[in-house]
């Protein structure tokens, strides 16, 4: 295969021969948390289980290399939250709330409603749609500060209905990201813990003295926290285990090749492992989009997290033409989908696996990021082949419901009867038929 290895990024065409090779090679990313890792996770967990708020105060003061006596330091209230709200510069005060309004007002469009049907025999099915008592919502601190995150994980729960909101957000050395608690005031937070890492995981898994217990951990973080909410799922619900940032582009050749290199970076500026693709069956634009990448580059401030993400997981693709570009976008599933081509529309019906789609040149992904208003919570890694963004029915839980008339019963049991006496579940049979009618037909 002519793969030919850029200043930057990889050249990869659809073409050659061993081109689904490269890009399974490329699209590989191994998530899953080392043996060392899983241990100190589940010592962590045992530790928090066992001591509580000791093992809280012991491990905050050693991982984030501060020194409070007991969980009252580590503990902040709205009114904490509404001062940095006060405190911040206006022009981000009046950006939290126009952000906060449209992620609310999408999520408001999402919300499902209970429902119910009668049969003609009198029997009632139906569905009651409950928001969940309590969720914990886990915030990156440190330098991986994202106000954003805040409003995209606790607004869908404040929409669904979620009673109590609890956030965790470390701070190393124990500097506090004054915008992260704004944007927790804004979106509605009830109480902050300034802890984090495995243990704030398993505080709000199994709850200590100061910390209740939730009944979903939501929320992005680190390898130990991912691993931790992989260890305490099922004691409680998680939203997903996600991997690395990921963008997906396809132009046509008509999007400025500077706009379509910013929108790579904003993504490859994540971290090393984010991933960033460009596809076009325009060779010469993708000859123009390389060269915008190495003339701009050297201009961004995270250069060295954007080269290596590149270098390490990005690609330009040639594809021979739209048809097979679609064929891709549903090979690779990506978190990010830009369609940044003439009718974006005319392709939507043909994208099966994307977690977002961006339509348009002037469509940048960062809009989703911070304000469109769709949650930029995401499936990564492949899985939005069956999974879903973040939203309102993820802080939700439905019931069914059954009630039976007693013509109902005997309808139905005698369905249930015979199914029962099937399985040789005989004790299923008879609660069946001590409900049917004597004199009903048999």
């Amino acid at each position: 295969m002519s793969t030919t290895q850029a200043a930057v990024l990889a050249r990869l065409d659809a073409r050659d021969d061993d081109f689904s090779i490269a890009l399974d090679a490329l699209l590989d990313w191994e998530g899953v948390s080392d043996a060392e890792v899983q241990t100190r996770v589940s010592d962590i967990i045992q530790a928090v289980r066992r001591q509580g708020d000791a093992a809280l105060v012991e491990l905050t003061n050693r991982f984030d290399r501060v020194d409070v006596a007991d969980m009252t330091s580590l503990t902040l209230d709205q009114a904490r939250l509404a001062q940095a709200y006060e405190a911040i510069d206006p022009a981000q005060r009046n950006a939290l709330d126009q952000a906060a309004e449209r992620i609310r007002s999408y999520h408001e469009r999402q919300k499902p409603s209970s429902w119910q049907y009668e049969e003609a025999d009198g029997t009632m099915l139906g569905q009651k749609v409950t928001p969940l008592d309590r969720v914990g919502v886990y915030v990156p601190g440190g330098k991986a500060a994202y106000p954003s995150s805040v409003l995209m994980n606790v607004v869908p729960a404040h929409v669904a209905g979620v009673a109590d909101i609890i956030m965790v957000v470390p701070t190393p050395d124990g500097v506090i990201n004054e915008l992260v608690l704004a944007a927790a005031f804004v979106a509605g937070v009830q109480q902050v813990f300034t802890i984090g890492g495995a243990q704030a995981v398993a505080a709000l898994a199994y709850g200590t003295e100061t910390v209740p217990r939730v009944d979903k951990i939501v929320g992005p973080g680190n390898i130990y926290v991912a691993t931790a909410k992989r260890a305490v799922f099922g004691q409680v619900g998680i939203d997903m285990i996600a991997g690395p940032s990921e963008i997906l582009v396809v132009s046509d050749g008509s999007t400025p090749a500077d706009w379509l290199a910013m929108d790579l970076f904003s993504q490859a500026e994540h971290d090393e492992d984010a991933q960033a693709i460009l596809v076009s069956w325009d060779a010469a634009h993708l000859d123009e989009v390389q060269a915008s990448i190495e003339r701009l580059l050297p201009t961004m401030e995270r250069e060295s997290i954007i080269r290596a993400s590149l270098a390490g997981r990005g690609a330009l693709v040639r594809v021979d033409g739209p048809e097979q570009a679609v064929e891709l976008i549903n090979r690779i599933a990506p978190e990010h989908l830009e369609l940044s081509v003439a009718s974006p529309e005319s392709w939507v019906d043909q994208v099966r696996h994307a977690g977002a789609i961006f339509m348009g040149s002037y469509t940048a992904e960062v809009l989703g990021d911070y304000c469109a208003g769709p949650n930029h919570v995401l499936p990564t890694s492949g899985t939005a082949r069956f999974s879903s963004p973040l939203g309102v029915y993820d802080f939700q839980k439905r019931s069914s419901l059954i009630h039976c008339s007693a013509e109902g019963a005997d309808r139905l049991g005698r369905i249930a009867s015979v199914l029962a006496r099937g399985e040789s579940l005989t004790a299923h049979a008879r609660a069946a038929e001590n409900r049917l009618n004597p004199d009903g037909d048999r």
